[in-house]
């Protein structure tokens, strides 16, 4: 093959970080279907649930974010999709989730079995077919986040951070750190430094995102990339994590954790639907209500559009990857 045409078919490099509720089904699922080459990353805190259940039980890595990365990666048929997702058992959980996931059992087995998460990702990612795609951790050791509040409490756990049981949700974190530090899984240092563009978000801000960030290596990493680095602001603020943040917020903590800045931030500029917001803190009581916009957003970095489904309070996938690719050169 000529070096033109070689030229020609380079696939580009796409980075998706945060966690396991939101990006696959905004983007991981959809960018897969287009030819690029996508790699997910997520943090490896999770300690609630069937995940965390598998991790305090048998001392293996939480799955409960890679594997729903996994998820929205494949493009294996139906049947092994949903055995992925399969509940079995009556064990319900902090969180409110009842039953083992098969995922979850499955990444378990395979990693007492194996003694090597490297084996482990690539017998998952050929069984659920992901192709030239990767799911891969921060990190593949066994680490916990770390939250010290403004007045000085102490919060240990993701799950505690999350949804906060033990402490008061009012209170700000002052910063979150990893114990103990770790170091970066190095295909993940990698791919940060092949990738021609770093998705960020959107999610929960302390208990997926800067967790991504903080095994070291992964800031130098970040520093190194030449990738345009976008964040998917989120826009709504959640007790015990953004309450009272605004955009610029969301971004300036963001980019406090990266230890880079971000070349753009994507963020929804309507204001939201009152009536779909008042149903959604009600089955979500985290939720406080809409981050603020700031009126002096610097209008080459803060790229504000309607990205919003419109009769829900989520992103419209298709507007989302088509804002993205405005901004990394392809159409």
């Amino acid at each position: 093959m000529s070096m033109t045409k070689a030229k020609a078919v380079k696939k580009l490099k796409i980075v998706c970080m945060g966690g396991g509720t939101q990006i696959p089904p905004l983007l991981l699922n959809n960018l897969r279907k287009l030819p690029v080459e996508v790699v997910g990353v997520t943090s490896m805190v999770d300690c609630g649930g069937s995940g965390g259940y598998m991790r305090a039980k048998f001392n293996v890595l939480p799955a409960s974010d890679i594997r729903r990365h996994i998820l929205g990666l494949s493009n294996a048929p139906l049947w092994k999709k949903e055995l992925w997702k399969f509940r079995f058992g009556e064990e319900t959980f902090e969180d409110g989730h009842k039953g083992q996931v098969f995922a979850n059992a499955f990444m378990a087995g395979l990693e007492n079995a194996f003694g090597d998460y490297r084996k482990v990702l690539r017998f998952v990612n050929e069984f659920m077919e992901l192709g030239d795609n990767r799911a891969l951790p921060a990190t593949v050791a066994q680490t916990h986040i770390i939250a010290e509040l403004e007045n000085g409490e102490i919060i240990k756990g993701e799950a505690e951070i999350d949804v906060p049981r033990n402490h008061d949700s009012r209170l700000k974190i002052k910063r979150v750190y990893l114990e103990p530090q770790v170091n970066a899984f190095l295909e993940t240092k990698k791919a940060i430094l092949e990738a021609d563009a770093i998705i960020i978000g959107p999610g929960d801000l302390y208990s997926s995102i800067v967790p991504c960030f903080l095994p070291t290596g992964i800031q130098a990493a970040l520093k190194k990339s030449k990738a345009k680095k976008i964040l998917i602001s989120n826009s709504l603020a959640k007790m015990g994590e953004t309450q009272d943040f605004s955009v610029a917020d969301f971004a300036a903590e963001i980019e406090k954790y990266m230890g880079v800045d971000l070349d753009y931030v994507l963020y929804h500029n309507l204001s939201l639907n009152e009536d779909l917001l008042a149903q959604y803190q009600k089955e979500n009581p985290q939720i406080s209500g809409a981050l603020m916009v700031n009126d002096s957003l610097l209008k080459e970095k803060f790229i504000g559009k309607d990205i919003y489904k419109k009769d829900a309070l989520a992103y419209d996938s298709k507007k989302v990857i088509a804002n993205i690719f405005k901004k990394i050169g392809k159409k």
